[in-house]
């Protein structure tokens, strides 16, 4: 079985809609099946404004300034979308929260991705899998084998799995099967084709690494990013090991439970609740990152639960605010 490669644009347009677009026709030129953006709100991704990372590529950085830059303009997917089409790849898009969801629905979209640190917000998950598409869902923020579980039961028919490390760039020895589901697939940010190739070899059935025009001309993902002539080596290597067929199942995945990744989301006070108030998703409570709060399928309203003290919009909700 060949995999389905997929580029991931990213961020990697730097703002630049001509950029964006010559993404797709490098994507294209190098053999991509697929290519994928990713979708959000910019105002939505975070409740806290002044929470900064402490490690990794983005050190340094506001989370909420990251996802401003990051941001791709919506107005230009449909152009994107119809080139992509016209090139002979299929566009969809990873979301972030619903009205992205929404939004790509009005796009044609036949499937759509879970990003890595999505997987445990469980209320988009249900709203994404309300749309009846096949979603693909990254494994690399869950705590355990019960959020995997979990997020493919929510899914349709026909969901898969995408084994992922979420380290940017990942190393390579750090990839394992967490689930021994199939079809399943690769989201790969690891240096070279190496990691890809193996899995392929393995029998992944969808494969995707990020594309940029040129690691030198920087942003916040070009150093787990492949450029045109890298990414064409990839798919080559890909389709290479495929055809070889040492598709044995890999190790089992290790059964303890992870801790949170940080930059997952959680539960978040979004308006000015006092004392005794019911907590109600979506109303004085909703999902956002990062995981500073309570998991994001912590029952709430419709479990009797309200707040214990005056809340302020803004804080994370965390046991303490509970009733």
């Amino acid at each position: 079985m060949t995999p389905f490669i997929v580029a991931e644009m990213s961020c990697n347009h730097l703002g630049e809609f001509a950029r964006a677009m010559r993404l797709v026709e490098e994507a294209a030129g190098a053999g991509a099946d697929g290519f994928k953006v990713q979708v959000w709100m910019p105002d939505t991704m975070c409740v806290s404004r002044d929470f900064t990372l402490s490690h990794g590529p983005w050190e340094g950085e506001r989370l909420v300034d990251l996802y401003r830059k990051a941001f791709t303009p919506w107005q230009w997917l449909p152009e994107l979308f119809q080139r992509a089409r016209e090139r002979g790849m299929v566009p969809f898009g990873a979301a972030f929260d619903a009205p992205s969801v929404d939004f790509l629905e009005t796009l044609g979209v036949d499937r759509h991705k879970v990003a890595s640190f999505e997987i445990t917000d469980l209320p988009l998950l249900r709203h994404m899998a309300s749309k009846g598409r096949p979603m693909y869902i990254s494994t690399g923020a869950a705590r355990s084998h019960h959020d995997i579980a979990e997020a493919l039961r929510i899914a349709p028919r026909g969901s898969m799995p995408v084994e992922c490390v979420s380290e940017y760039p990942a190393p390579p020895g750090a990839f394992r099967r967490l689930t021994s589901t199939a079809p399943w697939g690769l989201s790969d940010h690891s240096p070279g084709s190496g990691v890809a190739a193996a899995a392929a070899a393995h029998g992944a059935a969808y494969i995707e690494k990020h594309l940029t025009i040129s690691r030198g001309d920087g942003g916040p993902d070009a150093g787990f990013s492949m450029d045109p002539t890298e990414f064409a080596r990839m798919v080559r290597d890909v389709r290479d090991a495929a055809a070889t067929r040492f598709h044995e199942p890999l190790p089992a995945a290790l059964q303890h439970r992870r801790e949170a990744n940080p930059l997952a989301r959680s539960l978040w006070v979004v308006r000015d609740t006092p004392r005794g108030e019911p907590l109600v998703l979506g109303v004085n409570v909703r999902t956002a990152r990062p995981a500073l709060g309570l998991p994001c399928d912590t029952p709430l309203a419709e479990h009797g639960r309200s707040a214990a003290r005056d809340l302020r919009a803004g804080e994370p909700l965390t046991t303490e605010c509970l009733s």
